[in-house]
């Protein structure tokens, strides 16, 4: 029968009397022995016994009960560590001893491993141990590192090295487990601190920082660990991460500055810090002063304030009654809401892995932990095989961190969660290390050659300061806030920073080897562009993380800011890598086989594939702007967390209280932005800092600069106010990049939307039937892992097909009653009945919309099954219908053609996958109306490299006849004999000429003015304008004939001819000396060549044409005889410029005039010589006479054709 004390007991009572049973038979001290511990005669056996309880029992089961029976029976301190004191310094050689002791370490590391907290997998009796088994590890602890008798840590270490001492080769798994044990011992010692809201006994310095850092010390802790990282990589593999925890352990949270102090600086430190407190105190005294409690204040005070609409507030308080903005701030206070806050991360947790709280050490524990950090600088940090004088990489291997960065590239199973974020802080804490050691060189050498102090000094740390550490930590930021890993983050932030600090210093160095990495290393750091937007975002995106995060965040965008405006101010000509969406251009080159010109059947897929237009990730350079990116801080989210960094004003040092100015100085000035800062509860912050009340202390050396910065910004906010008076609205609101802007210059940002392009079009490749393309379709979705798309798709069709089906069987039913009704002939039945309805196609959220528009794989899915689009091709929002043409068996079988290929997909042969057989749909291409052969003509439209901006077509297209004659003319051209031109050209040849054609092509596209563009306005009459055309036509056709006729009466009343021409009395030509004719002096050569070419004119053809003064005129053409000319008329024929029109503001001169002062004398033709005047032919000529040539006649500027033509 279970009594009450057995239900209520905390451990089963059969195990707790199995633990105790063996902790008595284990050994113990008696007075027989002068108080000398004795082994039991099974000791060994015991000790077995109690690691296989804790093994299955506690680990197995999940619970604590063997260990805190084992902390009742004070284990540890009874036995275990008596045990371990009893051996002497003397070498062990017996076996014995030997397996008992390490069976004492199995023991040791298995009670001090540190307790997770998981609260998935914790029980009850995890919350009854846990805080008791916290407080017995403290204890063992006390118990290692300050034992009256021995040196534990000593002894644990003498365990190991006869396993230490094994050549790496040489050791056997055994070994490596053995130092193992001992590093994770040491590094449990190290984890342990002081738990949390639990009482201890004992004094906490003995078990403190500066307490284990003695120890390690005292017991060369520190010495093992120098030696194992000096020698990772060659005598030592899988013990890095063990190494790595406890230096994590042993240096988080201390102060690196204060650690290369001496004794007198580190006292002025103290000193100041010291003032810095009670001048802190002061303040709050005189601030407590003002409302201190009086003779009268037990009386108390309440008064009421009435605020609008007749509603009153209680106060109560003394305070209250000083003055009205006490009273109102009293009244804030206490309305103030608490923001519930979401669950943060276990508070154990952050005490075992939390670097944010720092840790002060005592003088001793300060000069022992600055030596080991000077030697593991030297010696682990980077381990040099040459020379110290040859600087180079190749002399140089990286000891303990380029093999934990390896083995993190690697993702070995030993690296946990936690490594890498003690990696990269372990990393910011060296080179911080690093700086301030070079500091106290240069300052120490201050009157001695800098040059020759620092030969050592980069040199040590050149094994992290490479390219691979800067990707693995990109990745791992990248990482860490895309998972929320906030305090990975914050290690990496660290990291990051100190990084950019410790080029900064080697960029001042006087060394031009220092400046030259520093160079080198600031163009890798700033050259992609993702770091940046990395770093923007993490500023943006602050959200209550902690202080530490927050001051890690603040510090990284203001170093990162300050060096790299430096930087691009150094490199005008800066360029970074930026990632941006682009698509694929078609690529058309054709490759021909280099033996016989066979194309295989292989070629098409491969040209397929390369066809797809698939969107990806492409890299450009381009100039950085850093203007353009400092913008990009000008949000609200981005001031708001460095308004809230400026927030605890009260706790920051006079670094970070500039930090946060020089932020808010470059966003109101420097960016011209200050209605970013121009919110109420911002200027209230600033005012409160300068006037107070609390406000920041005015012997504070940033004082000043926030003194003149808020003087600065309030007189802005004034003037602004003036000019936007909407301004008081909106200072009680965030701003939008838009508003900003608008209050900022008066004015909305002109912004260019860019539309959204639809994706390229896709088809299967013929040769397959429509139910394996359906397969293919599906397959190329499972393949990309859109098991969704697959399966809402077939849900949509599985809707449609309820939806067609239920309207086909009562169509059918209608069709049926109509036959059978007697008022309808049977004849018409079939036309009567409705047409099927089409079927939207809705998406199921907003993410598979947007898959309708962009996926083309997804597209071509429902295309394959019969879903239409409707709408333009790149509107988004265009909708997707079942149509009516398809039946409820179609959308049935597609259904289960989906299910089939869904769960049993396609395998296709040679190994291929389903976008070999998807190619990008091409576009019917285009007939060009340019000239050139049908050859030109497809070369140029394969090219879609460029977009013209007109199409070929409109005034610039000739006849069609006018294609047939160039080629007819082509044809024509004959060949001189014995020319190369009869040789059939080359590849080469050919291959010029065809890009000579398609440059000419391009050329005369480009020039393209389309006729569509033209014709759309021009077409459209209106007969109200045409009449009012003509008639100003008419009217000027009237005008100009009077001018003419008022010009030849003047002339033959002058005596002179009216054409310009001097004829001489008798009509008659002369000939000169020479044989040529002469008219008035002048001299014209008969066989001229405009002569010729009248010659061969063709014959005048017969013409209706309009008379020149208005009115129409029938008339034929001037013939050759004289018999067929008109008496009264004289023709001109065309000069050598005939081709070219006379303008109408010229000079008149008629074609046809009637000559009144000679009626019955027939003029001779006249001609023109080159230099224009007029000549007649001599009537004695034997050669055959020259028809006049005619020119179109214009009138008011246009070409006017007879009807005959």
């Amino acid at each position: 029968m279970e009594t009450d004390d057995d239900s209520n007991a905390v451990v089963d009572p059969q195990v707790r009397a199995y633990v105790y049973s063996l902790i008595s038979a284990l050994g113990g001290t008696g007075a027989d022995e002068d108080g000398r511990y004795v082994l039991g005669d099974d000791a060994l056996a015991c000790l077995k016994d109690l690691k296989r309880w804790l093994k299955l029992y506690d680990k197995k089961l999940n619970r604590l009960d063997v260990a805190r029976c084992l902390a009742e029976g004070n284990l540890v301190n009874g036995d275990l560590l008596e045990i371990l004191a009893a051996w002497s310094d003397e070498p062990m050689e017996n076996r014995t001893k030997m397996k008992i002791a390490l069976a004492c370490l199995e023991l040791l590391a298995d009670l001090t491993w540190p307790i997770e907290k998981n609260d998935l997998q914790m029980t009850v009796n995890h919350h009854r141990h846990t805080p008791y088994l916290q407080v017995a590890q403290l204890s063992y602890k006390r118990s290692v590192l300050t034992h009256s008798t021995s040196k534990i840590l000593r002894t644990i270490v003498r365990i190991g090295l006869p396993s230490v001492a094994q050549p790496m080769s040489e050791r056997t798994s055994r070994d490596e487990d053995i130092i193992k044990l001992v590093l994770y011992f040491l590094r449990n010692i190290a984890m342990i601190s002081t738990p949390r809201n639990l009482p201890i006994d004992g004094d906490e310095a003995e078990v403190s920082r500066s307490a284990t850092i003695s120890a390690f010390n005292d017991q060369d802790i520190l010495h093992l660990l120098l030696t194992i990282s000096s020698t990772m990589g060659e005598d030592f593999n899988t013990q890095d991460v063990v190494v790595l925890e406890v230096l994590f352990h042993l240096l988080k949270g201390v102060d690196v500055e204060k650690l290369f102090m001496n004794e007198k600086q580190l006292h002025a430190k103290h000193t100041n810090e010291l003032q810095g407190l009670l001048t802190k105190e002061l303040t709050f005294k005189r601030e407590y002063a003002k409302n201190a409690p009086t003779r009268h204040n037990r009386f108390g005070s309440m008064i009421w304030i009435k605020r609008d609409e007749d509603r009153v507030s209680t106060v109560s308080g003394q305070d209250i009654l000083l003055d009205e903005a006490r009273s109102l701030d009293k009244l804030d206070k206490a309305k103030k809401w608490n923001k519930p806050r979401g669950r943060r991360g276990r508070g154990d947790e952050l005490s075992l892995n939390d670097f944010d709280m720092p840790i002060s050490l005592t003088p001793s524990a300060n000069k022992h932990l600055r030596t080991f950090v000077e030697d593991f600088l030297d010696s682990a940090f980077n381990r040099k095989f040459l020379c110290k004088a040859r600087r180079t990489s190749n002399n140089m291997r990286a000891a303990l961190f380029s093999h934990i960065r390896k083995e993190i590239e690697r993702e070995r199973d030993r690296i946990l969660d936690i490594h890498p974020r003690q990696f990269f802080y372990l990393i910011a804490w060296f080179l911080e290390a690093e700086r301030m050691r070079h500091k106290v060189k240069l300052t120490s050498r201050s009157g001695k050659s800098v040059v020759g102090g620092g030969d050592d000094g980069f040199a040590l740390i050149a094994g992290v300061l490479t390219q691979e550490t800067f990707i693995i930590l990109t990745r791992f930021l990248r990482e860490s806030y895309d998972m929320k890993q906030w305090q990975d983050l914050n290690a990496g932030m660290r990291c990051f920073t100190e990084i950019l600090l410790t080029v900064q210093q080697m960029a001042e160095s006087p060394l031009e080897d220092d400046q030259e990495i520093a160079e080198n290393i600031q163009n890798r750091l700033f050259y992609e562009e993702t770091t940046h937007d990395l770093i923007i975002l993490i500023l943006r995106n602050y959200n209550d993380q902690g202080f530490g995060y927050l001051d890690a965040c603040t510090e990284l965008v203001h170093v990162h800011l300050r060096m790299l405006e430096r930087y691009s101010k150094q490199n005008s000509d800066m360029q970074v890598r930026s990632r941006k969406r682009a698509r694929r251009k078609r690529k058309t080159a054709k490759e021909g086989s280099s033996e016989g010109g066979v194309e295989d059947d292989d070629g098409d897929g491969e040209s397929s594939a390369e066809d797809m237009a698939a969107a990806h990730r492409t890299s450009t350079e381009r100039k950085f702007d850093f203007k353009r990116f400092a913008a990009r801080f000008l949000s609200q989210s981005c001031t708001n967390t460095f308004v809230k960094f400026t927030s605890y004003y009260q706790e920051l040092d006079a670094e970070q209280l500039k930090r946060a100015h020089r932020f808010f100085y470059r966003v109101a000035f420097k960016m011209e932005m200050s209605v970013m800062l121009f919110r109420v509860d911002i200027i209230a912050l600033f005012v409160k800092m300068i006037k107070g009340p609390s406000g920041l202390d005015t012997s504070n050396p940033a004082w000043k600069e926030w003194d003149e910065l808020v003087r600065q910004l309030i007189k802005k906010l004034v003037r602004k106010m003036g000019k936007r008076p909407e301004l008081a609205v909106e200072m009680l609101f965030s701003k939008t990049n838009a508003t900003a802007h608008f209050l900022e210059y008066g004015y909305t940002k002109q912004t260019v939307s860019t539309k959204i392009r639809a994706p390229a079009e896709l088809e299967i490749k013929p040769g397959m039937v429509r139910d394996e393309q359906i397969g293919v379709a599906v397959a190329a979705l499972l393949d990309q892992d859109k098991h969704d798309a697959v399966r809402w798709v077939k849900g949509a069709l599985t809707s449609a097909f309820d939806e067609r089906q239920s309207w086909e069987t009562e169509a059918a039913a209608q069709v049926v009653e109509q036959e059978n009704s007697p008022r309808n002939p049977p004849g018409i039945t079939e036309k009567s009945t409705p047409s099927c309805p089409s079927i939207s196609i809705r998406p199921d959220n907003g993410e598979r919309r947007i898959a309708m528009f962009k996926d083309n794989k997804l597209r071509l899915l429902m295309k394959l099954v019969g879903f239409q689009r409707l709408g333009d091709e790149e509107d988004a929002d265009a909708t997707w219908i079942v149509p009516s043409s398809v039946t409820a068996a179609e959308l049935k079988q597609c259904v289960d053609l989906i299910k089939k290929f869904e769960n049993d997909p396609p395998v296709f042969d040679d190994d291929k996958v389903a976008a070999d057989f998807i190619r990008r749909k091409q576009a019917p291409k285009a007939r060009s109306s340019t000239f050139g052969d049908e050859d030109d003509d497809a070369d140029f439209l394969e090219n879609d490299e460029e977009e013209f901006l007109f199409p070929a077509g409109g005034p610039t297209n000739r006849k069609p006849d006018a294609l047939k004659e160039l080629k007819a003319k082509r044809r024509r051209r004959r060949r001189p004999k014995g020319s190369d031109d009869d040789e059939v050209p080359d590849e080469a040849e050919l291959e010029a000429r065809r890009e000579k054609r398609q440059k000419t092509n391009l050329e005369r596209m480009r020039a393209i003015k389309s006729d569509l563009y033209v014709h759309d306005s021009d077409d459209a009459s209106d007969e109200e304008k045409d009449r009012m055309f003509f008639d100003k036509e008419a009217e000027l056709r009237r005008e100009h004939g009077k001018k003419v006729l008022e010009a030849m009466r003047l002339g033959a009343e002058n005596g002179e001819n009216p054409l310009g021409g001097g004829l001489n009395r008798k009509g008659r030509k002369r000939k000169s000396a020479g044989g040529d004719i002469t008219t008035n002096d002048k001299i014209v050569n008969p066989s001229s060549k405009s002569a010729k070419r009248r010659k061969s004119a063709p014959p005048p053809r017969k013409t209706h044409r309009p008379s020149l003064f208005g009115h129409n005129s029938d008339s034929e053409s001037t013939s050759s005889s004289p018999s067929n000319r008109d008496p009264d008329l004289v023709s001109l024929p065309s000069s050598d410029e005939g081709e070219k029109d006379t303008p109408l503001t010229s000079s008149p001169q008629v074609a046809q005039l009637s000559l009144s002062s000679h009626p019955n004398t027939e003029p001779p033709p006249l001609t023109k010589d080159r230099d224009g005047d007029i000549a007649m032919q001599d009537d004695g000529d034997d050669d055959e006479d020259i028809p006049a040539v005619r020119r179109r006649p214009r009138i008011g500027g246009f070409v006017v054709d007879s009807d005959s033509e």
